[in-house]
């Protein structure tokens, strides 16, 4: 029997279709040692990441991704976005990795916004077109800021940062749009069919960890933020090989490839003995663990649906 394990990292299970589960996939969930954990991305993150000290910081994690050169230095994400003017505001209908930017709107745009943040010390550059950052003096008040994860959609001014600390971010974030507003390169992408980049989010402040361990000795995923954390951590990221790997697969949406594409061809390798265990963790706190022991359960009913447990 090998000693390889897979887990699997899954958005929250509401993300999918409600319907029901082929029959292998019924059983061995029903038949599966079940647990509930903390909701979140972060608490997801945190079930295979032990960072130290605990503050957790996107911002100098994806930096030391990005550009190598986060160093003990404050760090915040102010990432492009696109607010859409409603009857009770404004909501926020994409960042970053969503705009899809190219060099050329960094370099149209971010000239633009560097002196206002210049004006208050900060450093705004962009290593990489879907991620802005500012470098803070180290004594920056800064207050608490919500992740666009949680943003996305709702009424923008619900999620603005708070307190006399927070009065300055609102400031800084109405000027860059005024600014990004009246740029020329909007009304070029606006005439392309492309979103407007007509605000920016600020999210992520923090300095990098001290140390990042996993129980992992591999990570497949194409997120910054989680390589960053692998490659803290000293792991692989990405490969082919038989051992304890982290796959990450929150993108689906698809009921279908969740269980044909993703589970059924891991539950075969648990029945040929080529892996030994296969862990679910849905970003909802649902937490599934699979082995070949369970299949003697035969006193546990499948689970109808991922809604159903």
């Amino acid at each position: 029997m090998t000693h390889a394990k897979a887990t699997l990292l899954l958005p929250a299970r509401n993300r999918f279709p409600n319907g029901a589960l082929p029959a292998q996939v019924a059983n061995a969930l029903g038949r599966a040692d079940h647990s509930e954990g903390e909701a979140g991305e972060s608490a997801q993150l945190r079930r295979h990441f032990d960072v130290r000290p605990q503050a957790w910081s996107a911002a100098a994690l994806t930096r030391q991704h990005d550009a190598d050169d986060a160093g003990d230095s404050l760090w915040l994400r102010a990432d492009p976005a696109n607010v859409a003017p409603d009857m009770q505001g404004a909501r926020l209908m994409a960042s970053a990795e969503t705009l899809r930017l190219e060099q050329d709107d960094v370099d149209a745009l971010l000239p633009a916004l560097q002196p206002l943040f210049a004006g208050f010390g900060f450093r705004l550059d962009a290593p990489t077109p879907s991620r802005w950052y500012l470098r803070l003096p180290d004594d920056t008040p800064l207050p608490a800021f919500a992740a666009p994860e949680t943003v996305l959609g709702d009424d923008l001014f619900e999620h603005l940062p708070e307190g006399e600390h927070g009065r300055r971010w609102r400031s800084l974030l109405t000027e860059a749009q005024v600014l990004l507003h009246q740029h020329p390169w909007n009304e070029q992408r606006s005439a392309q069919g492309r979103r407007a980049v007509n605000s920016l989010w600020f999210w992520g402040a923090g300095r990098l960890p001290g140390s990042v361990q996993t129980g992992h000795a591999q990570v497949r995923s194409r997120d910054a933020l989680l390589q960053a954390l692998a490659q803290l951590a000293g792991v692989r990221i990405d490969g082919e090989h038989a051992v304890d790997a982290l796959v990450d697969l929150r993108q689906l949406r698809s009921l279908e490839q969740l269980t044909r594409d993703a589970i059924a061809p891991l539950l075969d390798a648990i029945a040929r003995g080529e892996l030994r265990e296969l862990r679910l963790d849905f970003e909802d706190g649902a937490q599934y663990r699979i082995h070949r022991g369970q299949r003697w359960r035969f006193w546990k009913k499948p689970l109808a649906t991922l809604a159903n447990d």
